[in-house]
């Protein structure tokens, strides 16, 4: 599922970056976890979230870094699903706060995400050269 999800955005990363991040995923030390939705049996959606100390709030806040659904899937409600999940497994931890990000192209997921959270005025930045 998550390689679908980094080829859906023209992505891909090493061996030791997938293994990594599955091992963080499945270890009771990390603040990070997986919640997957089935159809039959097998997976057919994912969440990676990540729980996160923030410097305005005491509680820390949750940040749903993946979200994906198997295109035969899509239209059924599971990222619906997996987003009520997020929510849910955010206010068992206690924190009042989740956020994600992405393209401003991806209208289809914008769809949903307008109906269910709300959208900010940050702009995001990155490390780049420094000029």
């Amino acid at each position: 599922m998550w390689s679908a999800y980094l080829a859906f955005y023209e992505s891909d990363v090493n061996e030791a970056v997938f293994e990594t991040t599955f091992a963080r995923l499945l270890s009771d030390d990390e603040p990070q976890f997986a919640l997957i939705a089935e159809a039959a049996g097998r997976p057919v959606g994912l969440a990676h979230i990540i729980f996160h100390r923030h410097n305005w709030r005491i509680e820390d806040v949750c940040y749903l870094q993946d979200l994906y659904v198997d295109p035969a899937q899509r239209g059924l409600g599971l990222g619906r699903a997996l987003i009520e999940a997020v929510y849910a497994a955010a206010d068992a931890r206690g924190a009042p706060s989740v956020y994600w990000m992405t393209l401003d192209s991806n209208e289809t997921a914008r769809r949903l995400y307008d109906r269910i959270g709300e959208v900010t005025p940050f702009i995001k930045y990155q490390r780049g050269a420094i000029r």
